[in-house]
């Protein structure tokens, strides 16, 4: 890259990310980011209790037990642990009845983690809501019902799919290198259920269209932030921070609402910076037509 054109460009992203973090203060990102983060801790009992009621009524004895390993397989384990552990107190339940009142209360208070991701969006993207207040709930209820019934999928996939491997490893030997293929395949697909998630999020939640090039810099910047995010974190956890001192009992759930706070900030930050792109090329565009006019 030519030094002109590297200092264009450098001029370019420092004008975008001045506007994306001006605006996440306007926005009130920072506390946009503790309703995102509160609604997604009161979120996560609510669909394991739905995925346990789900997987009973199919006959999957443990998978919600999996699936809570595998949604908190990318936190720090400091962070995990104490969550895991109060799941695990409430999945012991026996949950066959997907149809009962408490499954579908368990159903809806899900979906209310995905309302607060839209408020969030809808605030980055400045979209003023204009759905119908039941077609998008409808949508926040199908939203979790689909991410549901992937994630039940995905632990079949991770459950039988060694158990498979195995089997068909001793009557054919030469497939080795198929098979590893294969599993490699299969660790791909869970960081892609991610990445799938955030693209969908971002083009389906809040008002307004937008196409694949105007998501992918925001869900980019989402998961690098997550990840130097999170690995920060769980280093401060290991090293320095004592919560127990502060908040007793409490510790085990405020560090994971800590960290939930963090990454809803990554999460924000991500569409405000997309929103910022996407001004910057209006104004561009503005100015190109001002000067072909002129």
């Amino acid at each position: 890259m030519k030094p002109m054109s590297l200092y264009l460009f450098a001029k370019a992203s420092f004008a975008v990310l001045k506007d994306a973090i001006g605006h996440f203060s306007r926005d009130d990102g920072f506390a946009m980011a503790s309703h995102v983060a509160l609604s997604g801790l009161l979120a996560i009992f609510p669909l394991l209790i739905f995925i346990a009621s789900l997987a009973g009524f199919f006959g999957m004895v443990g998978a919600a037990d999996t699936v809570s390993e595998l949604v908190f397989d990318a936190w720090p384990k400091t962070v995990a642990a104490p969550v895991v552990r109060e799941i695990e107190n409430v999945l012991t339940v026996p949950r066959s009845d997907l149809l009962t009142f408490g499954a579908v209360a368990a159903l809806w208070f899900a979906s209310n983690g995905v309302e607060a991701l839209r408020t969030a969006l809808n605030r980055a993207y400045r979209q003023v809501e204009k759905r119908s207040f039941i077609l998008l709930r409808i949508q926040s209820l199908a939203l979790v019902i689909l991410g549901a019934v992937i994630l039940l999928a995905y632990t079949f996939l991770v459950v039988l799919a060694p158990l498979g491997i195995e089997a068909l490893r001793g009557f054919v030997p030469q497939v080795e290198t198929f098979l590893l293929s294969i599993n490699i395949a299969r660790y791909t697909l869970a960081g892609s259920l991610l990445i799938v998630g955030l693209f969908m999020t971002h083009w389906l939640l809040p008002s307004g269209k937008r196409s694949f090039s105007d998501i992918w810099p925001g869900v980019i910047a989402t998961l690098l932030l997550w990840i130097v995010s999170g690995s920060a974190f769980g280093a401060y956890l290991a090293r320095f921070a004592n919560y127990v001192s502060t908040y007793g009992g409490l510790a085990g759930i405020m560090t994971a609402l800590i960290f939930l706070y963090i990454c809803s900030l990554a999460f924000i930050l991500g569409g405000e910076l997309n929103a910022a792109i996407a001004r910057q090329r209006a104004f561009r565009d503005r100015q190109l037509g001002r000067q072909q006019q002129a």
